[in-house]
């Protein structure tokens, strides 16, 4: 077993070494589970490990994980202890995790729920350039946007963002008939000087996070098929937890490639706990 085993008595796991990394502010529990010794299908461990008093505290887990023909695989679990979508602050926290362990160096091809992503990281700077899916489909819904870029997002463009109330308004959409089965996550926009503001309420967080990577990407595509901007575009993007860039080639009709969602990823802390 590597140093970043789990220790294991009489079937039962007494002390966990994990790893805190944050990306603009959304936060996550990472763990090295190349021993396949992570009992993932346990949700209360899970819910447990991300709860905000009584464990680590994250907005979500993900397991580190051996793949063949991949230099690893990202399996990403919501703040609830279910298998979630893609998450892309946490493929950045994870590539930059991956660097940590001495898996990759510069550059990394992993697999995720979602398919392969590239990815190149910046060590001094802690910089992330993740690669995501391509995008091809964007819909109304009333005057927002709906669109998957991994994980399914609605976007709405609000006035006075900074003291919309995110929780109540996103928990309404999120729960809405037309989502509430496999429910959606809510990004609610506001055009600034440089790009845009964006403030997310999180399906499996059921809450506000600080930001959230498949989501400021979302925004950026959508924001780009409303006002039919074409070619190769960069959007800045400011979350509550820090600044993003999305990089991207339009084509036009909602037809999106060579998406990258760029930023920061830190090791916050590393521990063991019981």
């Amino acid at each position: 077993m590597n140093s970043i085993s789990l220790h294991v008595y009489y079937g039962e796991i007494l002390r966990m070494k994990f790893y805190k990394y944050q990306g603009a502010g959304n936060d996550f529990v990472l763990i090295d589970n190349r021993d396949n010794n992570f009992n993932a299908e346990d949700t209360a461990l899970v819910a447990h490990l991300c709860d905000r008093r009584f464990g680590i505290g994250a907005d979500g887990l993900m397991l580190l994980q051996e793949k063949g023909g991949y230099d690893f695989e990202m399996l990403y679990y919501n703040a609830d202890g279910n298998l979630g979508s893609m998450c892309g602050n946490g493929g950045r926290c994870i590539v930059a995790f991956a660097k940590h362990l001495g898996i990759i160096q510069t550059k990394t091809t992993f697999l995720a729920v979602d398919g392969a992503h590239e990815a190149t990281i910046n060590q001094e700077a802690d910089w992330v350039s993740l690669k995501m899916i391509d995008v091809s489909q964007i819909r109304k819904d009333g005057d927002a946007y709906v669109l998957n870029t991994g994980s399914p997002h609605y976007i709405k463009t609000v006035k006075n963002l900074q003291q919309f109330p995110v929780v109540e308004e996103g928990r309404a959409i999120r729960y809405h008939p037309t989502y509430k089965e496999d429910g959606i996550n809510v990004n609610f926009v506001e055009a600034i000087d440089k790009g845009y503001a964006v403030r997310t309420y999180e399906r499996g967080v059921e809450d506000e996070t600080l930001a959230c990577g498949t989501g400021v990407t979302a925004v950026a595509l959508a924001m780009a098929y409303v006002s039919n901007q074409t070619g190769i575009l960069n959007t800045p993007i400011k979350a509550q937890g820090g600044a993003l860039n999305i990089q991207f080639h339009h084509q036009g009709d909602g037809i999106f490639h060579e998406i990258y969602l760029e930023g920061p990823a830190h090791l916050v802390f590393e521990g063991d706990i019981n």
